[in-house]
């Protein structure tokens, strides 16, 4: 704590020589942009010493938009910077926390070559990411509905996050044509075993129940409580996390898993995924299926079926490097996937993906290549190659934000 103590010091003190120290929150028509219907798609609830960030675009389930990344990322900024705030929310609206980026209108942006807006979304994303990763205030999400992609990439790096009865999370990627990303090659690698590989490669999807006791989630609240954590949270006074996670605990619900939880399923599925290549985890996972017969197991083995080909492969190395990597690299090597994964050469899978699963809803996708050995080392390597004529790689302000974990 001394560390961050410290840290926290220099950086404010940084801030406060490049922007002259803030007395209050910014107004927040500074920070609109030009269209209101976009400044509506990110709200924000004043609290005693908190604020509060609301996503707002119920009938897209939230998904993040360029233009909300950006708002984000001058809120955040600005309170950090604003010593009457001393803790940060996120929550969303309707029935949804975040379904993750709008990768219907990113498909809309490739088909129709616009590859700088493409550049600007997942680095304006990514960058909000970070910084919320090196946030120097407690960071409370409630992730009450959707939380899929790139909705558990702006709240898992963060503090606290609060999982309901409703939370239903996932990292579907994999059967759009992409990999997990925003961040999730980093918390999905450093779950318990290889429990990161089984929910990139399957898109298993999680319960409240089940992220708390993964360590995804760090509280849980029935949904019909949630007025009361946010009444406690409003009166809050402080800075002090401890003081912010035991008020969490206070009006929070104590769950255990049943019997159907992946806790049960966790040393099968540490033996099938912990192999080297996706051959093998299929192999492995299709002998205890016929052993075990147990249903969760032939679903398992109809997902990875389901999938992309291509994307499982680059999906696998993904979270495998994400293991020994920090915040930061993480993110540099998703925008390069993400960057590499939707240029000319690979486009194709991440277009019929988004085409069969969300516009024509067929749930036909034609993958090339369509099978697992028709996937060359050599393709899987270009999607992580530097990205020369394609744009800059993405950079961080490591040297001024630098990473606690």
């Amino acid at each position: 704590m001394p560390r961050l103590a410290a840290a926290a010091v220099a950086r404010r003190a940084g801030a406060a020589l490049r922007r002259g120290a803030l007395g209050g929150l910014r107004p927040l028509s500074s920070l609109q942009p030009s269209h209101a219907a976009s400044s509506e798609e990110v709200l924000v609830e004043g609290k005693a010493s908190a604020r509060a960030a609301v996503l707002n675009r119920p009938g897209y389930l939230n998904a993040l938009t360029t233009t909300m990344g950006a708002r984000l990322n001058k809120f955040y900024e600005s309170w950090e910077d604003n010593p009457d705030i001393d803790f940060v929310m996120m929550k969303g609206s309707g029935r949804a926390f975040c379904a993750g980026g709008d990768v219907v209108r990113l498909r809309e942006l490739v088909t129709e070559g616009k590859m700088e807006e493409c550049q600007d979304f997942f680095k304006t994303l990514y960058r909000f990411i970070y910084f919320l990763g090196t946030y120097l205030k407690p960071h409370v999400a409630i992730l009450d509905g959707v939380t899929m992609g790139g909705g558990g990439g702006v709240s898992i790096p963060g503090t606290f996050r609060i999982a309901t009865e409703r939370t239903v999370f996932a990292t579907p990627e994999v059967h759009i044509g992409f990999h997990p990303d925003a961040a999730a090659s980093f918390y999905l690698s450093h779950l318990t075993g290889h429990v990161g590989e089984y929910v990139a490669l399957t898109g298993e999807k999680l319960n409240g129940t089940d992220m708390i006791a993964l360590g995804l989630a760090t509280h849980y609240s029935m949904s019909e409580h949630l007025d009361l954590v946010d009444e406690r949270l409003a009166k809050l006074v402080t800075d002090d996390p401890s003081v912010i996670d035991s008020s969490l605990a206070q009006y929070g619900d104590i769950v255990y898993p049943d019997k159907q939880s992946i806790v049960h399923r966790l040393e099968v599925i540490d033996k099938c995924f912990c192999h080297d290549t996706v051959e093998e985890i299929v192999d492995a996972l299709e002998s205890e299926a016929a052993s075990l017969n147990e249903e969760w197991c032939t679903l398992a083995l109809k997902r990875l079926k389901e999938a992309s080909p291509l994307a499982l492969k680059v999906s696998l190395r993904s979270i495998r490097e994400g293991r020994y990597q920090t915040l930061d690299e993480c993110l540099v090597r998703e925008y390069r996937i993400s960057m590499n994964g939707i240029s000319k050469q690979f486009s194709h899978e991440f277009c019929e993906g988004v085409r069969a699963r969300l516009v024509d809803k067929d749930l036909a996708p034609k993958w090339d290549p369509p099978a697992l050995e028709y996937v060359s080392k050599d393709m899987v390597d270009a999607y992580f190659a530097p990205l020369g004529e394609s744009g800059p790689e993405l950079k961080l302000p490591t040297e001024t934000r630098e990473a606690f974990v």
